[in-house]
């Protein structure tokens, strides 16, 4: 993973900041290219980039030239596992199998997936002994992500395999949502420490628990966003924060950057390991 930008010697006196990147989610209706290009106006440390329908989305080389031109390493690709996405790239194995290539042209070393919806047969029965073997075939981690239940008339409807609560299952890698978790009615900090080091990669938003997914800005909700990152700081934690906050509802392109600086500003307040002295910043992520 490329993050020069952000990171100083980790053997050295100075700790490594976690670097901070935008996922291109966070300028939705918006392109991939835009992404890169506020991602720079803002000054993040890089891009997860969304593969959806979007062609330039699917496209390495393209990619490649975007992280060049804007000089935005590609941190991480989100594969296309959303109910958003399901024409993306074919059956759901080749969806993992063809981000984990994309990640390797790339030049990152983690891919987020969605949990398996419960009507995707071997897929989801095999899901964790399927992700393991993508792993090792192309050296990159596969960071399932954390996702919620499905409520209707006061009753959950079960649409994820295993779970949609990552925590307990077999996966040696995991993606934290904050949103997700505000709808799931979990506590994020908590989750963190009972994750250990299996936590690798962290979608920075809020969410206001009231049973829609949100993506808000942080400490706009009711997530302890705040005590979680400053438990990544203090951790020897070697992960990405991503930003994945909503801005559709934003006001034109001046709010958008706003809500995504202010994210950005507030990560970094958090995060900031230059006045944390050397025990607690040597410290190991467990519970």
């Amino acid at each position: 993973m490329t993050t020069e930008k952000s990171q100083t010697d980790p053997e050295g006196p100075e700790a490594r900041n976690i670097p901070v990147a935008l996922s291109s989610s966070s300028v939705y209706p918006l392109s991939v290219h835009d992404a890169f290009a506020v991602a720079r106006d803002l000054g993040y440390d890089g891009i997860e980039v969304l593969v959806t329908g979007n062609a330039m989305s699917q496209d390495p080389q393209r990619l490649r030239d975007l992280s060049s031109r804007y000089d935005q390493p590609i941190m991480a690709i989100h594969a296309p596992t959303l109910l958003l996405t399901q024409q993306v790239w074919g059956s759901a194995w080749n969806k993992i199998e063809m981000s984990a290539a994309m990640a390797v042209e790339v030049g990152c070393d983690v891919v987020v997936a969605h949990p398996p919806f419960r009507w995707q047969g071997t897929y989801a029965t095999g899901f964790a002994e399927g992700v393991r073997r993508i792993k090792e075939d192309y050296g990159v981690r596969i960071a399932v992500e954390n996702m919620y239940p499905w409520r209707a008339r006061g009753r959950e409807a079960l649409m994820y395999l295993p779970h949609w609560d990552p925590v307990p299952q077999p996966y040696d890698h995991v993606t934290w949502d904050f949103s997700h978790a505000s709808i799931a009615e979990m506590d994020s900090h908590k989750a963190f420490r009972d994750l250990g080091e299996r936590l690798s990669h962290v979608h920075l938003c809020d969410g206001s628990n009231n049973g829609k997914d949100e993506h808000l800005v942080p400490g706009r909700g009711t997530q302890p966003v705040e005590e979680s990152l400053q438990y990544l700081r203090d951790s020897n934690w070697d992960g990405v924060v991503a930003v994945e906050v909503s801005t559709r509802k934003a006001k034109g392109a001046g709010e958008r950057e706003e809500w995504l600086g202010e994210t950005l500003s507030f990560a970094r307040r958090h995060l900031d390991r230059s006045g944390v002295n050397d025990t607690t910043g040597s410290s190991s992520l467990a519970p």
